[in-house]
């Protein structure tokens, strides 16, 4: 799953530059792949821990 997830953010942040580089530049289909590639990036980054856990952990005892 993790890695289907890496490859639709691939593409997603690719569309997004080529639509940059095309000369008709469509800002809708480059807001999407943006939201695609931000929203893929929050799933991704949600299982890594904080630096601060361990601290906050100790906070609660």
């Amino acid at each position: 799953m993790k890695v289907l997830k890496i490859i639709i953010m691939i593409l997603a942040i690719s569309v997004a530059l080529y639509e940059q580089v095309s000369p008709e530049k469509n800002i809708y289909i480059t807001v999407i792949a943006i939201a695609v590639f931000m929203f893929g990036m929050m799933q991704l980054s949600a299982k890594t821990p904080s630096k601060n856990q361990e601290k906050e952990e100790n906070d609660v005892d």
